[in-house]
């Protein structure tokens, strides 16, 4: 009979371990970060930010093809801080994030830059088509 504690998953999701590169927004402040893996519920990133335990965090990042199954999609997630640890990875902070909600992001496309004109003005001549600056 074994008397080693038994150690119990309480992950939902199923995880998958990737290295992307990702922006974390806390407040006003923007840093870089990446994650170690990803599920639909969390994420366990590094930075070298200090995360307070409990911290509200934004973080955008691209999802390769492979877990998609199509093309490569840039998220948008929102979440709360559960840990943080600086002592395992030399100057960065390893954090266990969980996700309250996420959304896919609209491409970014490429090609001619799109052409705005007001269509519900009569046309007197005083509306003329505008082009956006990328």
């Amino acid at each position: 009979m074994s008397t080693d504690p038994v150690r119990v998953e309480r992950r939902c999701g199923q995880r998958f371990q990737l290295n992307l590169a990702l922006t974390i927004h806390v407040g006003e402040n923007t840093v870089p970060g990446f994650t170690q893996d990803v599920s639909s519920r969390g994420l366990f990133i590094y930075t070298e930010a200090n995360l307070a335990e409990g911290a509200m965090v934004d973080l955008t990042f691209t999802m390769p093809s492979e877990i998609t199954l199509g093309e490569s999609m840039r998220v948008r997630a929102h979440g709360r801080v559960l840990r943080s640890d600086s002592s395992q990875a030399g100057p960065r902070t390893g954090v266990a994030v969980q996700l309250d909600s996420y959304q896919y992001l609209a491409p970014v496309e490429s090609g001619p830059t799109p052409e705005l004109a007001r269509v519900s003005a009569p046309d007197t001549g005083l509306v003329r088509p505008a082009t956006i600056p990328r």
